[in-house]
C-alpha cells in the first residue's frame, strides 16, 4: 500500500535535540552518508532550526520502504532538505537507512529496490491513494484563553501584525492549545541567536478553530528578544527566512 503524506511532523517543544543533534543523528544511520556533497554538510554547520517529515510509504507482502524529509533553516535565510531512505529489502529484514541531498538520487535509489514477485500465484499489492482523514489538530484546555490571545497580540512588533478584526475575534475564544513548531531554538552564528515558531490555537465559541504564529528571536540589531505574530505559518516562516538573512 502507497500512502503519500503532506503534513510535517514537526519537533515537539520537549524534543531534546538540536538541529546539530538531529543531523548527527541521521548521519550516523546512514549507510551512505559519507556519499553526500560536502558542501551540504558544510552549510548545514550554521543551522538555526530544522523540521521533518514522513513524504511517503509502501508496504506490501513483508517489505516496507519510507521516505522521510529533512529540512533545516540556515543563517543565511535559506533552507536545506536532506531525504532519508528506510528500507526492510536487504538480506535478512533488518531495516536500511540511506540518505540523499538530491531528490532525483532518491527516486532512483527506490526504483532499485526489490518488489513483490509478478507471479499469477500471488496476490499483487494494491497501490491506493489515502484520502486524508481528517482528524482533530488540537487538544484544548479552557482558560483565560481571550486574556492569553490579547496578551499575544499586545507584545507583537512587527508592523504586519494582526489587526483589530483579528483581535475582536479572538475575544471570544475559551479555549486554546500552544505548540512548538519549528523544533528546537538554538545558537547558531551570531552568538546567542536563536529563533522558534509557535501555534497558538484557538477555539472560539461558535466551533470556529483560529490560529496565530508567533516567532520568537534575538536577530535583532542588540540581540535583544523580539516577538512577532502572524495570521499563517507560511507568512511566519518567511518572516524567520527574512531575519536570519538579514545578520547573516
Amino acid at each position: 500500500m502507497s500512502v503519500p503524506y503532506g503534513t510535517a511532523a514537526y519537533e515537539s517543544a520537549e524534543s531534546p535535540e538540536s538541529p546539530e543533534e538531529h543531523l548527527a543523528r541521521l548521519l550516523g544511520r546512514a549507510l551512505n552518508s559519507f556519499e553526500l556533497p560536502d558542501e551540504a554538510i558544510r552549510r548545514l554547520d550554521c543551522a538555526l532550526a530544522y523540521d521533518s517529515s514522513l513524504h511517503s510509504a509502501h508496504h506490501s507482502a513483508g517489505l516496507h520502504r519510507e521516505t522521510y524529509r529533512h529540512t533545516w533553516l540556515l543563517a543565511d535565510g535559506t533552507a536545506l532538505t536532506l531525504w532519508e531512505l528506510v528500507h526492510n529489502t536487504a538480506r535478512g529484514g533488518e531495516p536500511q537507512h540511506e540518505v540523499y541531498a538530491d531528490e532525483e538520487e532518491l527516486r532512483a535509489a527506490t526504483a532499485r529496490l526489490p518488489l513483490p514477485p509478478d507471479d499469477p500465484e500471488f496476490e499483487l499489492p494494491v497501490l491506493v491513494q489515502l484520502a486524508p482523514v481528517p482528524a482533530p489538530r488540537h487538544v484544548y484546555a479552557p482558560d483565560d484563553s481571550a486574556d492569553h490571545a490579547r496578551r499575544l497580540l499586545r507584545r507583537a512588533e512587527n508592523p504586519d501584525r494582526p489587526g483589530t478584526e483579528t483581535a475582536h475575534l479572538l475575544t471570544t475564544a475559551f479555549a486554546h492549545q500552544i505548540t512548538q513548531a519549528f523544533g528546537r531554538p538554538c545558537r547558531a552564528g551570531r552568538a546567542g541567536l536563536c529563533f522558534s515558531l509557535y501555534e497558538h490555537a484557538f477555539l472560539l465559541r461558535d466551533g470556529r478553530e483560529v490560529s496565530l504564529w508567533e516567532v520568537e528571536h534575538t536577530a535583532t540589531p542588540d540581540g535583544r528578544h523580539m516577538c512577532e505574530v502572524y495570521t499563517s505559518e507560511d507568512a511566519a516562516r518567511d518572516a524567520m527566512e527574512r531575519r536570519a538573512a538579514q545578520v547573516s
